[in-house]
């Protein structure tokens, strides 16, 4: 029986692989595929293979820009049919983009009919659309295309032939951009503008060493079509020197009133390849969520003109802030990332600005090599034929017999060929034409060609006329001068440069344009702050954690003793319990009960009304359960001052710690560990302060402690208790710190100058007559009297019942840390009514103070109305506090330079729905929140 076992001559061709080796040969064999054949543009010409086989399917087929229309299915079925064996789609879809001016930096393809739009509208389908060449692309890239410029190859059948690259007279790569994604690798290339771009060539032919910094004074930056803005240079900088950069992007908007006291952000321009309907989408969202407020309407009015999108905005609303939240959270602010990958010499490569301008120069330097050295042989096969008419011309006469005789055409040939005929005029022309083995012998004859003699057999018997015969000589002179103009051109560098610049500055002036997008200098990092107009604020907060922000000039100044106004809507034990008064641009620490640290900018905080409740603090910071904020310090807004600086801690049972306020800088979203607490503890006052500043502790029964700040160690950490800085009676508690001026004067030199101050005081208010100048006098000199004057601050001590005072600082002598303390304010004479110090710190002559009851009224007062007196006493009634009331929060307001109007001291309040408040605004008081 016949064995069914094939013998091994049937396979040989069949051999064992593994299946490791056979996957990896595949895969690379695929992805080099892809990256040459596929997703990364070249370089020379910045086109894919897609690309350049549908620009050539068109020129080969007629389709140019000074022809009719074609449909674009039968584009797409030349291309598929001959060059790209892939999906009609994938054709169409890059023909598609080609032709849309929102993409295209440079359009190259002239489409007719829906092309897609801006909005993500799919183009119609191929059979619908038409096309032809742009101009640009006809001339530009495809340009000499058939004088041997470019190498061509076999298509994907061989049955025809296609060029590796297009003869491209301006770097594409650079004016249109690319994108693509190949296996392990992708490019992503802006688009220039083309007079740039070729300027940019000219300087790098001018100097070859030209650096990129220089180039980038040519070629600002990227050019998008659809214009915007650029934000900064220095990313873009990045992107020339290394190829890579996230250049940040910006649309084009304004504010514009649409309707009286109507204001709207237009968006005249959007970034590169953003879609406009999903960027609205986007900003609907934003507006629904919250995270931007004061937006009322959304409307797209783009027509054929350009884009026009109005976002109208709420008549009470910041429209710069609302414009540079939609940069922040909405696409109308993106970036683009430039991966500057391209094909060269055929492998991919990242380059830099520089290559790619060199790789350019190099390709069309090649290019018009080799399109001389073509004309040069076409100019040398003219000249041929010329040189064998103008000798048969020179011996008409023997030529004319010699074809006579001759029996047949070939003979006639043959005989022509064999005989030696003088060349006379024409051996100039010979010797230029320098053909191997046509030369002139040494007796002056010329031999003639087969192809010479067979343009002689075909001489028309009118070119024997003296007119053609000058005709045939003006030709050959022609020619001559083209033969020797192409050498020169071979044999100069020089001259071929200076050609490849002329062709460079005529591209620029058919096809350059203006520059569409703008690029600004210095504003990476834009923030809210920068459009935020700097106004004062009086943040309030209450017990129960609700914040709001209130320009100061709401309240206005009453004298003291004044019923005060509703400073916060209050809701059952909620009470306001502190304020204080800072910039909007103010950075603001946060210290939690939890020993936390938050910062936060006084403009991110929720703006209100004098009798608005405010908004959680909770909704505001990431504070778990049970934490709240304990203090909040306002700091200077130039953070290069923070290094000379520091920070002090204090805590209700009298701990002190110093910390650098550089510590602090850089504070997370979810904020930072600031303080370790006691159980029984909680700070009650974090402040800024210098080296040659003192500390004063105030305690709620009375007692104050003055001391360096230098007396306090610096520590390292954040975590720490730090160090005792008074000692406290039992029951009581540490109530406020404040930093004051250091002082240096023995108690004598103090004493004097009390003495001199008090009476200098009492002079100033007496009448005339009524007080003895002799008073005056003291052993100081003037030079120290002003030293000590200059250095003296006024402390103003505050109780819960309303009583205050204003005592000389000199009257609080400095002591070493930890002690007691000594007596501030004198509680003795407060009757039946329990109170405590609610408030002890410096002020000025012209600061006003502000007073918070539990039952959220408030009065702004001046502070000249409260007298000044010795550090022990009572002080005046500042606050006309109900029995059932009590002040917890007193706020020092600097003087702002403007003369307040303050109200009569008539009682001129109104009860109002929620509280007390001023009559002058009570008719329009804003609805509460």
């Amino acid at each position: 029986m016949a064995s069914n076992i094939d013998s091994p001559s049937d396979h040989q061709d069949i051999f064992p692989v593994t299946i490791e080796d056979e996957m990896k040969r595949s895969y690379l064999d695929y992805a080099m595929s892809v990256i040459v054949s596929r997703a990364l543009p070249d370089v020379r010409d910045g086109l894919k293979p897609v690309h350049r086989r549908i620009l050539y399917a068109m020129k080969e087929s007629g389709y140019d820009w000074n022809r009719a229309y074609r449909k674009s299915a039968r584009v797409v079925g030349d291309v598929m049919g001959q060059y790209h064996p892939h999906g009609d789609s994938a054709i169409y879809d890059a023909m598609v983009r080609m032709a849309q001016d929102f993409s295209m930096r440079l359009p190259l393809i002239d489409g007719q009919g829906n092309f897609g739009s801006m909005d993500g509208d799919p183009p119609a389908a191929m059979r619908y659309t038409e096309a032809r060449l742009q101009r640009v692309a006809s001339e530009a890239l495809l340009e000499d295309i058939d004088r041997d410029t470019v190498d061509f190859q076999d298509n994907y059948d061989e049955s025809t032939k296609e060029p590796t690259v297009l003869p491209a007279r301006y770097p594409n790569l650079l004016v249109n951009g690319a994108g693509g994604i190949a296996v392990g690798m992708a490019t992503n290339i802006p688009p220039h503008n083309l007079g740039e771009v070729l300027d940019g060539c000219c300087a790098y032919v001018d100097d070859p060493e030209i650096s990129i910094d220089e180039l980038n004074q040519i070629i600002t930056g990227p050019d998008f079509p659809t214009g915007g803005i650029i934000l900064g240079r220095t990313t873009i900088r990045d992107a020339y020197h290394t190829g890579r950069g996230s250049i940040v992007m910006r649309g084009r908007a304004e504010i514009q009133e649409v309707r009286k006291d109507k204001m709207a952000v237009v968006v005249t321009e959007v970034p590169y390849q953003v879609n406009k309907a999903r960027m609205l989408e986007k900003i609907a969202e934003i507006v629904r969520d919250k995270t931007i407020d004061g937006i009322t309407d959304i409307r797209d009015e783009s027509d054929r003109q350009g884009v026009r999108v109005v976002i109208e905005l709420r008549r009470d609303v910041e429209p710069e802030v609302v414009l540079n939240q939609l940069y922040r959270f909405s696409p109308l602010q993106t970036s683009f990332g430039a991966n500057m990958l391209a094909l060269n010499s055929g492998r991919p490569e990242l380059l830099d600005l520089k290559s790619i301008i060199s790789a350019f120069v190099a390709f069309r330097e090649e290019v018009i090599t080799r399109r001389t050295i073509y004309e040069l042989g076409k100019a040398r096969d003219r000249a041929h034929v010329l040189v064998g008419l103008a000798i048969a011309v020179a011996n008409i006469d023997e030529i004319i017999r010699l074809i006579r005789a001759a029996s047949d055409p070939v003979i006639a040939r043959e005989q022509l060929m064999e005989k030696a005929w003088p060349a006379r005029d024409v051996e100039t022309l010979i010797k230029l034409i320098d053909e191997p083995g046509r030369s002139v012998d040494e007796n002056g004859n010329y031999y003639l060609s087969e192809v010479q003699a067979r343009a002689i057999l075909e001489l028309r018997l009118q070119r024997l006329t003296g007119l053609e015969r000058d005709k045939i000589a003006g030709e050959l002179g022609e020619i001559a001068a083209q033969i020797r103009y192409y050498l020169e051109i071979l044999a100069s560098r020089e001259k071929l440069m200076g050609i490849l610049r002329e062709e460079l500055v005529e591209m620029k002036t058919k096809y350059a344009t203006p520059r569409r997008t703008e690029i600004l200098d210095g504003v990476f990092g834009y923030d809210d702050e920068d459009l935020i107009q700097r106004e004062e604020m009086v943040v309030t907060v209450s017990h129960g954690g609700y914040i709001k922000r209130v320009p100061l000039s709401t309240y206005r100044a009453q004298r003291r003793g004044g019923k005060g106004r509703s400073g916060m809507a209050t809701r059952d034990e909620d009470f306001v319990s502190q304020i204080f008064v800072c910039n909007t641009h103010t950075p603001v620490l946060f210290f939690s009960s939890f020993g936390m640290v938050y910062k936060m900018k006084v403009y991110r905080l929720p703006p209100g009304t004098p009798t608005s409740r405010g908004k959680a603090l909770i909704n505001l910071l990431p504070l778990k359960e049970g934490e709240t904020i304990s203090t909040m310090m306002p700091l200077p807004e130039d953070e290069e001052t923070w290094s000379d600086m520091y920070v002090m801690f204090a805590t209700s049972t009298g701990g002190i710690r110093r910390n650098k306020l550089s510590d602090f800088t850089h504070v997370m979203s979810n904020g930072k560990i600031a303080m370790k607490l006691e159980d029984d503890s909680h700070l009650i006052g974090v402040r800024t302060c210098t080296e040659h500043e003192d500390i004063m502790l105030a305690t709620a029964r009375g007692k104050c402690i003055r001391f360096a700040v230098s007396a306090v160690r610096v520590f390292s950490g954040r975590t720490s208790t730090g160090v005792r800085g008074i000692s406290l009676a039992e029951g009581d508690k540490v109530i406020s710190m404040a930093i004051i001026n250091h002082m240096d004067a023995d108690s004598e030199t103090r004493d004097q100058y009390m003495r001199y101050a008090s009476a200098k005081r009492r002079s100033d208010n007496a009448d005339e007559g009524d007080f003895d100048p002799t008073a005056l006098e003291t052993s100081l000199s003037q030079e120290v009297l002003d030293a000590m004057e200059a250095d003296e601050q006024f402390i103003l001590s505050i109780s819960q019942d309303g009583l205050g005072k204003r005592s000389s600082s000199y009257e609080y002598r400095v002591t070493s840390r930890g002690g007691k303390g000594i007596g501030n304010l004198d509680l003795s004479r407060a009757g039946d009514r329990t109170t405590e110090v609610i408030g002890v710190f410096p002020i000025d002559q012209t600061d006003h103070i502000m007073l918070v009851t539990d039952a959220g009224k408030l009065i702004r007062c001046p502070v000249h109305d409260v007298r000044i007196a010795g550090r022990s006493t009572r002080g005046v009634k500042l606050f006309d506090v109900a029995s059932d009331e009590k002040i917890v929060s007193v706020s020092r307001l600097a003087d702002d330079g403007e003369e307040d109007e303050v109200e009569s001291e008539t009682d001129l309040t109104a009860e109002g729905e929620n509280g007390t408040e001023s009559l002058e605004t009570a008719g329009d008081r804003p609805e509460q929140e």
